[in-house]
């Protein structure tokens, strides 16, 4: 029994030296279980992204595209209540956090920004942009990031209120103006950030961004929210979605986000119940086909429920449009963008928006 005991003893100790090694290479090493093969030395991504602000909600967020995969693991970095970056090109993971910890600091975004930069040897290979919670951007490219541009790689910076937008490889600098005009568009919508920073960045993309080098693509958006009670974790990360590889990765970044928060469109409305029947109930009450003499009381349970009340309104609805209704109740992407059409037409949209921000938070 005693020799039974020192083998035991022995092979329990030789597991916790293993376990100990193992947990000391992650250490060293902690991008390796994530790391896509395609990355080969180290990350680097030749793409455009832009990072931003909500000042009425305290919200800082970054979008981003390219035709590396998995950019979400490096480029995309925020801390509630601080701020947000991307870092970018031939990419240092470190300017992420170093900028973040600076701003937290007190640092300014433009001081931070030299600074990172000044130590570091290889910053003329970089591309990134900071934002700070007053709105106060910063942004830095590298000599390197030029030296493609007689190729046809154009690089471009830009920066607005509340955000900045930066891009090499580009297929045009239109990708970047395309960003920010998309993002400046989207300013007093009563929309949430992170569907602000996805359409953006589809602007670019639909520029052709830097797609023409490859069909290995990924898109990110991460955002974080300082407010109490707005996400369940305690770095308030509130959206953190990353398409490693798609064929169309924005599409398919803003399919997810859809789905997750249940934004009306999300689905063909065929099913029983959901949020985004509470959202079809708000706009036809807007526009006076459910309801009209009252109002929808959102917390009701029995609102999200597909009833024949709500049908009728969307056949009258549909019918108004010169639509059919062989299909009572059907609503597809055809019927909501007419939806919204009319509540632009009478100035209800941004009312209605108001109304729905809290129906599809989505919250982590």
């Amino acid at each position: 029994m005693a020799h039974s005991r020192l083998i035991k003893t022995g092979i329990h100790k030789l597991i916790l030296q293993i376990t100990f090694a193992t947990y000391s290479v992650l250490l060293l090493h902690p991008a390796w279980a994530q790391q896509p093969v395609a990355w080969g030395d180290g990350p680097e991504f030749h793409t455009f992204s832009i990072v931003a602000l909500d000042p009425q909600t305290g919200e800082t967020g970054v979008a981003v595209t390219t035709r590396v995969p998995c950019v979400g693991n490096a480029v995309t970095w925020v801390r509630a209540g601080v701020g947000a970056v991307a870092t970018q090109g031939r990419t240092r993971l470190e300017y992420g956090h170093d900028l973040l910890n600076l701003l937290e600091n007190g640092i300014d975004p433009q001081s931070a920004m030299d600074q990172v930069v000044a130590a570091d040897e290889g910053s003329e290979h970089r591309q990134a942009g900071v934002i700070d919670m007053n709105g106060q951007t910063a942004q830095w490219t590298g000599r390197q990031q030029y030296r493609a541009v007689e190729q046809g790689d154009y690089v471009a910076m830009r920066s607005g209120k509340n955000y900045a937008t930066q891009g090499n490889a580009l297929f045009t600098t239109e990708v970047v103006d395309a960003v920010a005009e998309a993002f400046e568009k989207s300013e007093g919508q009563n929309r949430h950030l992170a569907d602000r920073l996805i359409e953006a960045i589809y602007a670019g993309q639909q520029l052709g961004g830097d797609f023409r080098h490859g069909t290995n693509q990924s898109a990110a958006v991460l955002v974080a929210d300082p407010r109490v009670g707005m996400s369940f974790r305690p770095d308030q990360i509130t959206v953190d979605i990353s398409v490693c590889e798609n064929e169309h990765p924005v599409q398919e970044l803003r399919r997810i986000y859809d789905t997750i928060s249940q934004t009306l469109g999300f689905r063909e409305i065929r099913q029983y119940k959901g949020n985004d029947i509470l959202q079809l109930k708000v706009i036809l009450n807007a526009l006076g086909y459910y309801r009209p003499e009252g109002s929808v009381i959102i917390t009701d349970p029995t609102m999200i429920i597909y009833d024949e009340e709500i049908i009728s309104a969307v056949n009258r609805f549909r019918l108004d449009q010169k639509l059919s209704i062989a299909q009572p109740g059907y609503v597809d992407a055809k019927t909501i963008d007419l939806l919204w059409q009319e509540l632009e037409s009478a100035s209800l949209a941004d009312r209605v928006r108001e109304d729905l921000k809290a129906i599809v938070r989505v919250r982590r």
